[in-house]
Parts: C-alpha cells; structure tokens; sequence
C-alpha cells in the first residue's frame, strides 16, 4: 500500500483545465483573494495571466512573492485564506487557487525557469537557526538584497517539518528539495546537523554576524500525562516522519485509534488509510463545528472511511484502551485498538537559546524583536496562525524589518 502514499492524492491541472479554470475567475480589479494571502503570494495577478496563457508570467508572479511557491500551492489551507475572499463564492464555488498555482510551479519547473537573482553583496551578515519555511523565505529575502546568509539546521537534511512531518501524498520530497536548492543558488548555505546552543553558541552567532533569526519549528509533539511510558503510544509527529523516512515501508496493526482533530490528525488518519490500515478511530476534542483541521484534509480523512468521533475527552487509560466522556453529554465511551497516535499540539525546542521563553507553544516575545536588539525570532515562535503559508509571512516580515535596521553597505 505504501505506492498510494508515495502518490499525490490530488491530481493537477493539464494547460487545458488549468485554463478553464482560470476563465472562471471574475478579474476582481481589487481582488479580495490577493488581500487575503498571508504571504501576498497575488493569486488575483497569476490566475489573470493564466487567463491569457501566459504562464511564464503566472511563474514570475508567484516566485517573486513567495519563494515556496510551489510547497504552498499543496500544502496552503487556501479555504481559511485566498479563497474565502474569492467574489465567485457568491455564484458556484470559489477559483481552485491552489491548484492553479501549483500547475504553474510546475510550469516553471519543467521549462527550467530561474527567476530569482542573487543580490549585489552588501557586506552584511545574518545567521538563522531552523531550516523551516520561515527561515528558507528570510533566507532567500534577505540574499536577493546582498546579505550573506548561513542557516543552521540540527537535522541531517535542511526542510524542517516540510521534509520531516507532511506526508509524501501532500508535498512529495523532490518539492521540498527543489525549493530548498532555489534558496542555495541564491548563495545561501545550510550548515547541517549543528544544533545552536550544543555544537556552536548563539554568542557566536551573534558576534560573527549582524542580526540572527531564530526560526525553530513547533516539531516536538506534546505528550498527554495519562499516556506517558504507554508502549502502545506512539506521537504523531514521530509516527509521521517514520513513515516519511521509510517512504511508507513501516508494519502498522489494523486497529488505530488516534486521538486529535488538527491538520496533523488529518494527516496521521490519512496517511494510515493509504498504508492500508482497516480501522481507524479519530476522537477530538472539539466539536464539528469548531474543528482546527483544514475542511480539505477532514474531507479527504472522512471519504477513506476514518471514523471520526467529535466532542469526547480522554479521562482514563488502561494499556490499549482508552475512557472517553463528552464534554456536554452524560456517559462515556471506550475504545480498544491495538496502537495509539497523539495528535495534540506541538511546541518548539529554544534548549540553549538564551533570552527566548517558550508560553503555550509560542515565544513570549510580541512582534519579531527580541530584548537583545540582534536576534529577531520567525515561524512557529511568532504570533500568526500555525501553517507554511503563515511561516513564510513571518520570514518576509523579518528580513524586511533587519534590512529596514541594519541596512547594507
């Protein structure tokens, strides 16, 4: 079953249909969606080139602005953002922007296209911590302006969660490697397996350099008290970057409960359903009509055939069964299954980062700056909705702040 995993489960657009769709848009002169992108990746701008077949502008459009053009077109919850602004919603059903860019990026791909340029060297220097969606955008922002950029990255293979925790069926490996190539051939290079705070200090840093980011991901999973030493316990994120390791060769039993109703259940539910699991049981927390998860990724995770119960708590484990009560509703349910996955929450590593706590996920710090006025924070740590699309906002905003402090020669 693991060929279903390595397969995107979404199929794209042909120059065709990419075109029929486009033809639908209704050329917005002050398109909402391009308002309602995080990373002003200007959906309005490419989809009215692809209108006109003019891919090759469609691809400039989209570079320009987001250098993870291609990883947000898959990855992006376009319903929370681009498409709830698209104006043909009032008629049928929003523009698929997603996949439109997404044909695009694969436009620019297969023909080659180099669109961004590496800036005139401005004597300065900028060192980030992570190798993540905010730190590749900072990253490639920052070098088309002439910084000379060193990422460092604790981890054998640069990417962060897009490498190591979205599966193969939504971001394929060999995007996240063409992306992160695009970044390097603007001049930056990616020191890996270098954990700042044990192999090199963020004194260091700080003295060789003019600024640092600190761009860790939320890549740790959160562990629930009542589970702790359960052998049949598994956290999601570890569970997900196993079967992203072995590209889907992993044993699995066919009883699986997880428990968690984010994008990373959805993708646990989904990814297990691919590998042939028969039963799947998902229990949440929250109701239907407050779910986290993307309606796409909820969707797909339902039309496999995931159970998926809303509203019930844990309260009581006993090996491989767990005690759930509703949280409105008198009585309870218990589930036996033969593995447990936890998908609730996920918090950021900042071990040997002096001067950044961690409260509730997020770093305590409000805006990118930090108290010491070299070090900025980006991604996962900073104030903003918890996906790449959001990440790669946070490392535009930031290299534009350092270059509005520090400037260039």
């Amino acid at each position: 079953m693991s060929k279903k995993y390595l397969q995107e489960l979404e199929p794209g657009y042909t120059p065709l249909t990419v075109c029929e769709e486009a033809s639908r848009c209704l050329l917005c002169l002050d398109a909402p969606c391009s308002k309602d992108c995080p990373a002003g990746t200007d959906p309005g701008r490419f989809i009215r080139a692809v209108r006109f077949r003019n891919f090759k502008g469609a691809a400039e459009v989209v570079r320009e602005n987001n250098v993870l053009g291609s990883i947000c077109a898959r990855v992006c919850p376009t319903e929370r953002y681009c498409q709830k602004g698209c104006a043909r919603s009032g008629i049928d059903v929003p523009i698929d922007i997603g996949r439109i860019q997404r044909f695009i990026t694969d436009f620019e791909e297969t023909n080659g296209m180099k669109i961004l340029k590496k800036g005139k060297p401005n004597g300065k220097r900028v060192a980030i911590i992570g190798s993540g969606p905010a730190a590749l955008q900072a990253a490639a922002s920052l070098a088309r302006l002439g910084y000379e950029i060193n990422l460092y990255e604790k981890e054998a293979k640069a990417g962060g969660y897009l490498r190591y925790g979205i599966p193969e069926y939504r971001l394929p490996t060999h995007i996240v490697d063409k992306e992160i190539e695009y970044v390097t051939e603007l001049g930056v290079k990616i020191h890996l397996n270098t954990t700042v705070g044990k192999d090199i200090s963020l004194d260091k840093l700080k003295s060789d350099n003019d600024a640092v980011i600190v761009a860790v991901g939320a890549s740790y999973g959160k562990m629930l008290p009542k589970f702790e030493n359960n052998p049949h316990v598994e956290i999601a994120v570890d569970f997900l970057k196993r079967v992203k390791d072995s590209k889907g060769q992993v044993d699995l039993p066919d009883n699986i409960l997880v428990i968690g109703g984010g994008d990373v259940a959805m993708d646990v539910n989904v990814t297990l359903k691919l590998l042939g699991v028969k039963n799947i049981s998902d229990v949440v927390y929250e109701e239907f009509c407050e779910f986290r998860a993307s309606k796409k990724e909820l969707r797909d995770a339902q039309a496999l055939g995931v159970s998926i119960i809303d509203g019930y708590v844990p309260v009581d484990v006993d090996g491989k069964t767990v005690t759930f009560k509703h949280r409105t509703i008198p009585g309870e349910v218990k589930i036996t299954a033969d593995k447990i996955i936890l998908a609730v929450g996920q918090y950021p590593n900042v071990c040997g980062l002096e001067g950044i706590r961690i409260v509730n996920g997020e770093s305590d710090i409000k805006g990118y700056v930090t108290t010491d006025p070299k070090v900025f924070v980006a991604g996962d740590i900073a104030h903003l909705d918890k996906t790449v699309v959001a990440a790669v906002r946070t490392g535009k905003d930031v290299a534009s702040l350092i270059h509005s402090r520090i400037g260039g020669r």
